[in-house]
């Protein structure tokens, strides 16, 4: 009887998504960011208003609040990113997220979803549960062809946005070290994570055989040890992924002779 209930469920879910006037959603993003969803990405669709910020073909401000510099406008970021307010950005947690948003209820939208990177912060963006201020790229994707300029000239828009995996297209993960890294203390700014895109604990470990050691959220996507002693490279960095917990590390990425300001690829990604 409850398998028989469970299937049952399931497939008026599965319903409910598909077609659009019996969508599955919450008007508040805190529903989707409960405790009971943390450990999955969620696929059903919610509201959110959506503006625009930048050029009108832009990829709204260089490098934003996560620390990800100019790579946001060169792919695999493409320019389509996104400032989320505080809901969604969550102190920095939430960079490097995708998610995909479209527009409905206007004339120049064209229904389609487009698939954003939260790259950037918009403190001022509170007046709906969840809010994206998105590059002016990625807001006039949203509409039909040759009408983006109209959609950017519409303001406020309600839209709806769902959390979906990050991919990009097998592109492994990179470090670009902070340029106040010396010796004694690390950051470094990790980019371009698949899966659930963004990360929960981040660790270091160099040749010393001290073992893994829990380096701090700085501020965005920026990593940071203390190390009191001088690092002994090469360095391996573990990550665990904030909603499924999955670690990955990358075996002594940053090498002997390693200098701030440079960015140094991994072998490994979360796909």
């Amino acid at each position: 009887m409850a398998t028989s209930l469970r299937s049952t469920l399931f497939l008026v879910t599965m319903f409910c998504c598909l077609f659009e006037e019996y969508y599955c959603f919450a008007h508040n993003y805190n529903h989707f960011n409960s405790s009971s969803q943390r450990s999955r990405i969620a696929t059903n669709w919610y509201y959110a208003g959506a503006t625009w910020y930048g050029g009108p073909d832009g990829f709204g401000s260089d490098g934003g609040s996560c620390g990800y510099r100019d790579i946001v406008s060169r792919p695999p970021f493409s320019s389509m990113v996104t400032a989320v307010g505080p809901s969604l950005y969550q102190s920095g947690k939430e960079c490097g997220a995708c998610f995909l948003v479209k527009c409905t209820r206007h004339k120049s939208c064209s229904g389609k979803p487009v698939r954003v990177v939260i790259t950037d912060s918009c403190p001022g963006c509170v007046s709906d549960s969840a809010h994206f201020d998105l590059s002016g790229s990625a807001f006039g994707a949203m509409a039909l062809p040759g009408q983006a300029q109209n959609l950017r000239n519409a303001g406020v828009l309600q839209i709806k946005f769902a959390r979906v995996p990050c991919n990009y297209l097998g592109k492994t993960i990179e470090f670009y070290v902070d340029q106040g890294s010396n010796p004694y203390y690390f950051a470094v700014v990790v980019q371009y994570e698949e899966g659930d895109g963004d990360l929960g604990y981040v660790e270091l470990k160099d040749s010393s055989n001290k073992g893994w050691r829990a380096m701090q959220r700085s501020w965005g996507a920026v990593w940071k040890l203390d190390a009191g002693s001088k690092l002994q490279p090469p360095l391996s960095i573990r990550m665990i992924s904030r909603h499924s917990g999955h670690a990955l590390v990358a075996k002594n990425v940053i090498p002997n002779g390693w200098q701030p300001g440079a960015t140094y690829r991994s072998l490994v990604n979360y796909l």
